[in-house]
């Protein structure tokens, strides 16, 4: 039986509408949402990628796409530890690199109470694996047992994750390069709080610090020479490319009513009707809508293409740079229409912005995009550019003959 997604993403909505009211708090504190995870899952929305078969509702990219960009318009830090969860969990379903035991602890957990999962792999001095370096933290294998040693940062979602997947490099003769499911309450792991972002301040993105922590030997993802790299499934990576722009889109989406009401609302004495009479701010509020049609018409094509199957190649790595800098542009632009109030920290305007930017933070960034995106026009010409094309024969049409009328 085909699930009904209809009424799970209204609760989205209606739990985006209720996280905006606090937003700020966490905003202001950087204090974790632990509430707001309590609130999903309740709402069965944790579940809602994972697999039918361990309890899940069985959604697609197109359902994760809407719940996050409506968690986002309400509060973008609780959509992105959403996102990253729904990511690793729809990798659970679909990659076949879990094996059954870990797929049972996990999905069990995650029926039973708020059990978050994501991944660490982004070190201090390598940075993120994108750039194509091995990981300083390693696995040495001491009887039946992994025990891991290393420093990563930007652990999003931190204080509620119950697992990390930790990327590593074994201590072997011949090195081999895996994903370590990492319980965070095991002994060795300490959490060093070093998140001060200017923007998704409740991230909590702290760093992971692991000494000599133990799992079993069998409690690894994916395993294999280290000299293979790391190895990402490039259709698995749309999920990345699509929900990780749309909490940017969300922020921007949320600057943007918060910049209609304010028009349509304030209207002063020196104009004698609201400022949304005012051409200029029409023309503005027209652009940022603009652009934010664009975003979501990608973000919907690429959910749409990857739910049906259908290629799409470095699309959605485009995506994410247009959806990004649109969402950016859109909230700079809100702040100059906006004025002084924009930039008071007695409205949301300000927060939304700088929630906005910290999309850049992302990996990988633009201009890696841009050059991937360059290799494979460059690729398409030396391929086609050899290849014979029989030219269409050339046929001059002959003219009527006019005949004199008697």
């Amino acid at each position: 039986m085909t699930t009904d997604f209809t009424p799970y993403i209204a609760k989205a909505e209606h739990l985006g509408r209720r996280f905006a009211l606090t937003a700020g708090h966490y905003d202001e504190t950087g204090e974790f949402p632990f509430a707001n995870f309590d609130a999903l899952y309740e709402a069965g929305l944790l579940g809602l990628v994972t697999s039918t078969e361990h309890g899940g509702l069985g959604g697609g990219l197109n359902e994760a796409l809407a719940v996050v960009s409506a968690v986002a318009q309400g509060e973008p830090s609780t959509a992105l530890v959403l996102a990253m969860h729904y990511s690793q969990h729809y990798g659970i379903r679909a990659s076949g690199k879990w094996p059954q035991h870990l797929i049972e602890r996990v999905t069990k957990a995650n029926r039973e109470g708020v059990a978050l999962l994501n991944a660490a792999q982004v070190e201090p001095r390598v940075g993120s694996p994108s750039h194509g370096s091995l990981p300083e933290t390693v696995a040495r294998k001491v009887g039946n047992q992994w025990r891991i040693t290393g420093h990563k940062t930007y652990a999003t979602g931190i204080p509620l994750l119950k697992w990390v997947s930790v990327l590593a490099v074994t201590d072997e003769p011949e090195p081999r390069l895996g994903s370590f499911l990492v319980p965070t309450d095991a002994d060795g792991i300490r959490v060093e709080k070093t998140w001060n972002a200017t923007g998704m301040r409740a991230t909590n993105s702290h760093d992971l610090i692991l000494d000599d922590v133990a799992i079993d030997i069998d409690d690894v993802l994916d395993i294999a020479p280290a000299t293979e790299g790391l190895k990402r499934d490039e259709r698995l990576g749309a999920w990345y490319f699509t929900l990780v722009p749309s909490i940017y889109d969300g922020a921007a989406r949320a600057a943007r009513d918060w910049l209609v009401d304010f028009t349509s609302t304030r209207a002063p004495a020196s104009l004698g009707a609201p400022l949304s009479t005012v051409p200029r701010i029409q023309d503005g509020i027209g652009q940022i809508e603009v652009w934010l049609a664009t975003n979501r018409r990608l973000l919907r094509t690429i959910a749409e293409d990857f739910d049906a199957g259908r290629p799409f190649g470095s699309d959605s790595a485009a995506t994410k740079h247009v959806v990004i800098e649109n969402a950016i542009l859109a909230t700079t632009l809100a702040l100059d229409l906006g004025g002084n109030p924009g930039i008071s920290r007695d409205h949301p305007l300000e927060r939304h912005h700088r929630d906005a930017i910290s999309g850049k933070a992302h990996a990988p960034q633009n201009n890696m995009i841009r050059t991937i995106l360059a290799k494979g026009a460059f690729a398409r010409y030396a391929a086609r550019k050899d290849e014979p094309v029989e030219p269409v024969a050339v046929r001059t049409p002959t003219r009527p003959r006019l005949v004199a009328s008697a």
